[in-house]
């Protein structure tokens, strides 16, 4: 299944959080059970420059790819079986970053398997209050 394309915004000294949904061409979820996941946010895709790292290996801060996020309504986890991953960028992560524009792609793979999910651009709103 071809990647789709989301651009988003970080806003320095700020948690950024959101979450994707992945599902197949017919709406129903993928099950993400023994998939990883991991996400780089480059200047551009051809730079060897990491700006960032996130992982389904949760740093200590938070920062990282939840593969059983809450469900904002009912603050329930869901399972991997929902197809839903969670991008979270720690406020202290976001502080250190110092870019403008860059690019960001976001795979999932299991063993020599991999997809790439979404990719597109990620812009830098930088703090004013520190």
């Amino acid at each position: 299944m071809a990647a789709g394309k989301y651009n988003f915004a970080i806003e320095q000294g700020s948690t950024t959080d959101f979450t994707v949904n992945y599902k197949s061409s017919t709406g129903a979820p993928i099950d993400l059970t023994n998939f990883g996941a991991r996400m780089q946010i480059r200047p551009n895709a051809q730079s060897n420059d990491l700006i960032a790292h996130l992982s389904s290996s949760l740093d200590s801060d938070g920062t990282g790819i939840n593969m059983t996020p809450r469900d904002p309504d009912t603050l329930l986890v869901l399972p991997k079986s929902s197809g839903s991953l969670q991008i979270v960028i720690s406020a202290a992560s976001s502080s250190a970053m110092n870019f403008g524009v860059a690019q960001y792609d976001l795979e999932l793979h299991s063993g020599s398997f991999v997809e790439k999910v979404i990719f597109g651009n990620v812009s830098l709103k930088k703090e004013v209050t520190r």
